[in-house]
């Protein structure tokens, strides 16, 4: 199978359960099954996933000081869908397949907002589809002009 490789470990689905406060015991031991969003964690298995920290680089997500932002940068994460086709379970690995999918504009308030999306296809060792996750992230075309400055 290609594709990025995601394992998904009994520990992994335990500590994500715990961290958005589900006890639920499906989610516990070597058997469990994970929650619903779990596949967002693959990032962490991602080297070159850009939001991830890197040792010795600038990070904008630092908690040691505000950080930096990319040029350019200043986007939203708008929305997320997940398409389940079959429960995800500890002890597998899921490859990632990412794709771009539609892109649109809106006017804003404030002027141009433009939206696409990011696909994410994971698929089992089998290459059966196991979760379709699509990101909408949506970039203003301009910087915002304060309603007073016009």
């Amino acid at each position: 199978m290609t594709g990025q490789p995601f394992p998904v470990e009994a520990g992994h689905i335990m500590m994500f359960a715990r961290a958005i406060g589900d006890e639920n015991q499906a989610y516990q031991g070597a058997s469990a099954l994970a929650p619903p969003t779990f596949t967002m964690a693959s990032a962490h298995y991602d080297p070159d996933y850009h939001l991830r920290p890197k040792p010795e680089q600038e990070w904008f997500g630092s908690g040691r000081d505000a950080g930096v932002m990319a040029e350019g940068a200043g986007g939203l994460h708008a929305e997320q869908h997940f398409e389940y086709h079959r429960p995800v379970r500890a002890g597998e690995t899921l490859y990632a397949h990412l794709s771009t999918g539609r892109s649109w504009e809106k006017q804003g308030r404030t002027g141009r907002l433009l939206f696409s999306e990011r696909i994410t296809e994971y698929r089992d060792a089998d290459g059966e589809p196991v979760v379709s996750a699509v990101t909408v992230a949506v970039v203003p075309e301009g910087p915002a002009t304060p309603k007073d400055a016009r």
